[in-house]
């Protein structure tokens, strides 16, 4: 996703000229030959995060399309002051795209670990918040959020599903299930295949979406008026629960249950480890995913 990012980021330096890229230092060496060709329009600040906000803020406010990139917890939490000031109250936008996503990055220790980045962008008003699944729907993403105004934030991550699913902006049904199923459960952007896997064999409605704010609510009332329940099992890659509001919302009109499965809230996990261990802590593993499924939908 990564490699699939720099390479459209760079076709759109070349193609618009209202496009530029801001960055502090992390993936400096994937835009070498846009900055010789741009050297105006791709700018290092350095290790200085909230002044990378900062300059991608003036950027916009001279009608300029920044785009804005680093690793997760650089891009969002750190400079969290500056993207609330600098976009929200200043009404301009940007892409930040990031990197890293909740535990990616888990050698380098909790300092690159940001599993509440869209749960802090969502305290935010009018951010179009996506979640690829594979690198390319990254490519398909950008070219859709570079021509506007509005402030859209990109999550890539190190892992992803077999195949790409369009863009849409909407809940879709991946497995449907019978009318009689037990409920949907709702994939967000690289958790498509292992729920998949973890659900083999449960009669319930599989659904995908890459973009979760906004949240299509009207969608996930279809997908669960089609099924036997109105119970909602999500599975995010970030901090558990952050989707919870919304699934409430789409469904305040009947009783359902719902359950969140995420980056857990108990309490971080100190062991740098890999990320496919603290997946399994967090119960994000197939494995997991299968054992909570099995349990909210059977009786």
């Amino acid at each position: 996703m990564r490699q699939a990012f720099a390479e459209t980021a760079s076709a759109a330096l070349d193609d618009d000229p209202r496009t530029a890229l801001v960055l502090a230092a992390i993936s400096a060496g994937l835009f070498t030959r846009a900055a010789a060709r741009h050297p105006g329009r791709v700018i290092d600040v350095g290790i200085r995060e909230q002044a990378m906000i900062g300059v991608a803020g003036g950027l916009a406010l001279t009608g300029m399309r920044p785009i804005v990139h680093s690793y997760a917890p650089f891009l969002v939490e750190r400079p969290f002051e500056q993207v609330k000031l600098d976009f929200g109250h200043q009404g301009t936008g940007a892409v930040l795209v990031s990197i890293g996503g909740s535990y990616d990055a888990a050698a380098e220790g909790r300092t690159h670990q940001a599993p509440g980045d869209v749960a802090l962008i969502d305290t935010l008003p009018g951010w179009t918040v996506h979640v690829p699944g594979h690198p390319d729907e990254v490519r398909e993403t950008l070219r859709a959020a570079l021509p506007g105004d509005h402030p859209v934030y990109v999550r890539l991550s190190d892992t992803g599903n077999r195949a790409p699913l369009p863009v849409t902006g909407r809940l879709a049904a991946v497995r449907p299930g019978s009318p009689r199923s037990a409920g949907v459960v709702l994939a967000v952007g690289p958790m498509l295949d292992r729920a998949l896997a973890a659900t083999e064999g449960l009669d319930v409605t599989v659904a995908y979406t890459a973009t979760v704010r906004p949240f299509d609510r009207a969608g996930l009332s279809a997908l669960v008026g089609a099924a036997g329940s109105a119970d909602v099992l999500v599975v995010e890659p970030y901090l558990r629960g952050t989707s919870a509001h919304e699934v409430a919302a789409a469904l305040s009109d009947r009783r359902h249950r719902q359950l969140g499965l995420g980056v857990g809230r108990a309490g971080e996990l100190r062991a740098y480890g890999r990320p496919e261990q603290h997946a399994r802590a967090h119960g994000l593993d197939t494995e997991g995913i299968a054992r909570a499924a099995r349990d909210f939908f059977l009786p």
